[in-house]
């Protein structure tokens, strides 16, 4: 464990949902609990690793935490997930959330690719006594009895065009919650027309840059502490501060 991952936890099983997807069932130490909030994420520390990577939580009962590990082309704990992994200790920090819909809203519309699986179909099974509409993008087809009734959309892995989807959907009448996660460049895009097309505040959306494609990768090079200290040292609002830092992402 380190200073980020108090927590340990045990492999306890491994299933392969998809060609792109991995399920591990994990024993969470005592302490661990949930913040409530379904579309909750934790820091996750693999054997031989001292880099964490985030995952949100696909369901937590009683001592039994599962998440749902996407398999790309590389990475630290996409290499680990692949291997006989039952038995492993790993390491985990609290869990933190932000799904957070208006008293207002009558609607819930939730969008991502497959990253963003695990917290939508949380999303879906938590919510209740409003409308909730799922966009969800994948590289390997449908995932029949993930997310029940979704509108699915394919796309190569390492690819996105969500950005485009986003743009084409027909919003419902009346006050609403918009909440979506994945590749940040299409993240981006899609801030940028919530909040300058669709005239939305931000208590009214929740956009989310889970992982980073080409362009994500050149914008991360722009440091979003400063942009914030200085936006708030001016009293600006967060709509404003968001604008800030996705001109100077462009700017890069």
């Amino acid at each position: 464990m380190t200073s980020r991952t108090p927590y340990e936890a045990i492999v306890r099983e491994r299933t392969t949902l998809s060609p792109h997807l991995v399920r591990l069932v994990l024993e969470v130490s005592d302490g661990f609990a949930s913040t409530g909030v379904p579309d909750e994420w934790v820091a996750l520390t693999v054997p031989g690793q001292f880099q964490t990577r985030y995952y949100t939580v696909r369901s937590l009962d009683g001592a039994l935490l599962t998440i749902d590990v996407v398999i790309h082309d590389e990475g630290l704990v996409t290499s680990w997930a692949q291997t006989e992994c039952v038995g492993d200790v790993v390491g985990l920090s609290a869990p933190k959330a932000s799904f957070d819909p208006p008293p207002d809203a009558t609607w819930v519309v939730l969008a991502g690719d497959l990253t963003a699986l695990p917290a939508m179909a949380r999303i879906v099974e938590t919510v209740a006594g409003v409308r909730v509409m799922v966009h969800a993008e994948v590289p390997d087809g449908p995932l029949p009895g993930y997310l029940g009734d979704v509108a699915w959309s394919v796309a190569p892995s390492g690819t996105s065009d969500l950005a485009r989807i986003v743009r084409g959907i027909e919003w419902p009448e009346g006050p609403g919650y918009f909440w979506m996660a994945g590749e940040s460049a299409q993240m981006r895009d899609v801030r940028r027309h919530a909040r300058h097309d669709l005239g939305w505040d931000t208590r009214h959306y929740d956009v989310m840059g889970y992982w980073s494609g080409s362009r994500g990768r050149q914008a991360r090079a722009v440091d979003p502490g400063p942009i914030y200290a200085r936006g708030r040292a001016a009293g600006k609002s967060d709509a404003d501060i968001w604008a800030d830092y996705d001109a100077a992402r462009d700017r890069a």
